[in-house]
């Protein structure tokens, strides 16, 4: 990306959120970067382009006209870029993807190692956030694509799911519970629950199901509230309560025999995690391969039991 096209990119995010403080965070940028980005392209076009009277900031006549072509520019910029990588076979660019610590974690490492031996001059970064954090980068432009298990239907955003993914609920080899095979929801309330941090999409999959069987989040014995995966499958391996774990995330631990696994009586507890995308994103060549790969990816061959 040259100079000028990142002036238009952050122009066009503040245009987007509304907000010098979101286009900072989203981008990467301190804020007074973000100020003089815009400030440059006003002192270059001779005029305001954000209105900010009103204690909001919204786009002067003469805002509008740049965010229209500015958006046009941009997509002209990701076709030229494509088009030339195509005859030149030299796959280069970088690919930003926003995602979950789940899919993150446990799933997406194995993916880029492998695609890398293929690509190696791509670049990828990955961001993680919860799923309504990457909806906000995804509709700013921030990511390139998000990959997330159920997203709500919504009309800027397309969603193709590729993997399954299921959840269990573990326990301590030591726990009375560790030689059943399947629980109720109702005795899983009565016990000690160790459960992810607010706004995790495995906490609110497993509070959603719990209200469907109306059995409310208050009436949790919750013992512990951790914030990543990794720390709630120590508590619940040492023993400091039962928890739900995506099958994905503790394929280790299973063959280890460290941690036990159940199945709600209730009805196995399954989701997909999609690709999902603005409908209007151009992609650049390298962000169009990678997800082509992500989908033909044969993820099944390294799941819990070697099926899905």
């Amino acid at each position: 990306m040259g100079m000028e096209d990142h002036k238009l990119k952050v122009f066009c995010t503040v245009a987007e959120t509304g907000s010098f403080s979101k286009t900072s965070e989203m981008i990467h940028l301190t804020q007074p970067a973000v100020s003089l980005q815009v400030q440059a392209l006003e002192e270059m076009y001779e005029t305001k382009l954000f209105d900010r009277s009103s204690g909001t900031i919204k786009l002067t006549p003469s805002g509008e006209v740049l965010y229209r072509y500015a958006k046009e520019i941009l997509a002209h910029y990701a076709k030229a870029e494509k088009e030339i990588g195509r005859i030149t076979g030299l796959i280069k660019g970088s690919i930003t993807i926003g995602t979950g610590t789940t899919f993150g974690n446990y799933i997406l490492p194995s993916v880029i190692i492998d695609f890398k031996k293929i690509r190696p001059k791509i670049k990828i970064h990955v961001m993680f956030g919860n799923n309504k954090l990457i909806v906000e980068w995804l509709n700013a432009g921030v990511v390139d694509f998000g990959i997330i298990p159920d997203l709500k239907p919504n009309n800027k955003l397309i969603a193709e799911p590729i993997v399954t993914d299921e959840l269990f609920i573990i326990v301590s080899p030591s726990h009375p519970w560790s030689r059943k095979k399947v629980i109720s929801f109702a005795e899983m309330a009565e016990e000690p629950c160790v459960l992810r941090e607010d706004g995790s999409a495995t906490r609110e999959l497993v509070e959603r199901i719990f209200a469907e069987h109306g059995i409310s989040a208050n009436d949790l014995h919750v013992a512990l509230i951790l914030g990543s995966t990794n720390s709630v499958k120590e508590a619940v391996e040492r023993g400091m309560g039962v928890s739900v774990a995506s099958k994905w995330a503790i394929r280790r631990e299973v063959k280890a025999g460290s941690l036990k696994v159940l199945v709600p009586k209730e009805g196995r507890i399954q989701r997909k995690f999609s690709i999902v995308r603005q409908k209007s994103a151009i992609h650049g060549h390298a962000v169009d391969e990678f997800i082509s790969y992500l989908k033909a990816y044969p993820y099944e061959t390294f799941s819990l039991d070697g099926k899905s």
